[in-house]
């Protein structure tokens, strides 16, 4: 089940890499009103008559999960985004790629919490496979914007890899670094 911002987010870039993408962009934009995120990858895509069907939460395609009979992903965050009125898109083209945006509205009184958001970076960052992955992660408040970017390649290249619990500490440490950097932000008087 879905308890937070965080879990969706983790569902829609696992598919993005299962997708055999050999790149994945994430794009995270935090307002004082709402929590927007942009997931784009170059994968295998869908085609028109599997993008419509992937709202159904009966619906799978039987190959990523042998024995699963349902896809509750793209249902559950479609529903949960609608129960807040936030806004939900999905596009796809067979061959090229996929892209998913929602929004969700934080001062609904249903709005999930974000979560760990720091702990669903590194384990984004560190999902097996041979892929790019870039995060982009913003803070807008009034007239202030600030933002970091994690490339998956260069922190590959200057900590190793994300195999070795020493690595990843060192992935979090740096993440939680920037995380921090918005939190001074967002606690400005």
């Amino acid at each position: 089940m879905h308890a937070s911002l965080c879990d969706f987010l983790s569902d829609i870039v696992q598919n993005a890499i299962e997708a055999d993408s050999s790149e994945v962009r994430v794009s995270i934009e935090e307002r004082e009103d709402a929590m927007s995120f942009v997931v784009t990858d170059n994968g295998k895509g869908m085609s028109e008559e599997i993008r419509r069907k992937v709202s159904d939460p009966f619906y799978t395609d039987g190959i990523k999960h042998k024995r699963r009979k349902m896809g509750l992903g793209i249902p559950f965050l479609m529903q949960a985004v609608d129960a807040v009125g936030g806004d939900f898109s999905l596009e796809s083209e067979e061959g090229k790629g996929t892209t998913v945006a929602y929004r969700f509205p934080l001062k609904h009184i249903d709005c999930p919490p974000v979560g760990n958001l720091v702990s669903t970076l590194v384990s984004m960052l560190a999902f097996g496979g041979a892929y790019r992955m870039i995060v982009t992660r913003s803070l807008v408040l009034g007239e202030t914007e600030e933002s970091y970017e994690l490339d998956r390649g260069d922190l590959w290249d200057l900590l190793g890899d994300f195999s070795s619990s020493g690595n990843l500490q060192l992935l979090k440490t740096y993440v939680q670094s920037q995380e921090t950097a918005l939190d001074e932000i967002r606690n400005r008087p």
